[in-house]
């Protein structure tokens, strides 16, 4: 457990040593969606669906997030088939055109290994639409993994952010595998860093943030739906 700890709070602090100036360009696309009343738009697959959650519909979070979350690409409705489907090249075309999307608004697209077909297919499709790719990833994951398609996700966005998690994942050793994944934990805080990144261009700005208060909490449901009015319609997880 404590070493663990230890290599895992080494990650956060890379993190938040050198990825500093990508979260502010990040950041600084998602504001220039918001303030225009435009939205954020987050897809992954497997356990980097995560990461859409962590910044959707959360207490403290930006209200203007729009999740791609496809059941098939996450492990409740098959583990063993969402790494099938994940690879499979053509799947990426018929999610991106369901999206509801507008001119300007960034997709962020995260993938620890960032080499599976849907993933890379997907900034593929939003970059040639002229839509701001922010990539989550894994550089020295990526580039130890061999291509399945002819491009990994990091070569394809606009803004990457490192998560540093090391190839496999894992950061102890175990027999002759590793353990004690950290993406999620690192992709957590890369989420609500990029939050408050984007809090602190409003505030500079002296503008409110869209922001939602915790629905358990004395005037949370009344302030929350307020923003549902402006957003239900283009969110559909706000249904």
């Amino acid at each position: 457990m404590s070493a663990f700890l230890e290599k895992t709070m080494a990650i956060l602090k890379q993190i938040d040593t050198t990825e500093k100036d990508n979260i502010k360009m990040a950041a600084s696309l998602m504001y220039n969606s918001l303030i225009n009343d435009g939205l954020v738009h987050v897809f992954a697959t497997g356990h980097s669906h995560m990461f859409c959650e962590e910044l959707f519909y959360r207490a403290g979070g930006l209200v203007g997030i729009n999740p791609i979350l496809e059941p098939f690409l996450m492990q409740h409705e098959g583990a063993i088939s969402s790494t099938k489907f994940e690879r499979m090249s053509g799947l990426a075309k018929i999610i991106f055109d369901k999206v509801d999307k507008k001119s300007g608004e960034p997709f962020i697209i995260v993938s620890n290994s960032g080499i599976n077909a849907v993933v890379v297919e997907m900034a593929m499709l939003a970059k040639a639409n002229n839509y701001p790719v922010i990539a989550v990833t894994s550089l020295s994951a990526s580039k130890a993994s061999k291509n399945r398609v002819p491009k990994k996700l990091y070569e394809i966005a606009d803004v990457v952010i490192d998560n540093h998690v090391p190839y496999s994942d894992g950061v102890l050793n175990y027999k002759e595998t590793k353990v004690g994944a950290v993406s999620s934990i690192a992709g957590s805080f890369i989420a609500q860093s990029l939050v408050l990144a984007v809090i602190a261009i409003y505030e500079e700005n002296k503008q409110i943030p869209p922001i939602f208060k915790s629905a358990n909490t004395e005037g949370g449901d009344l302030h929350n739906e307020k923003l549902y009015q402006k957003y239900h319609n283009r969110i559909k997880g706000l249904s």
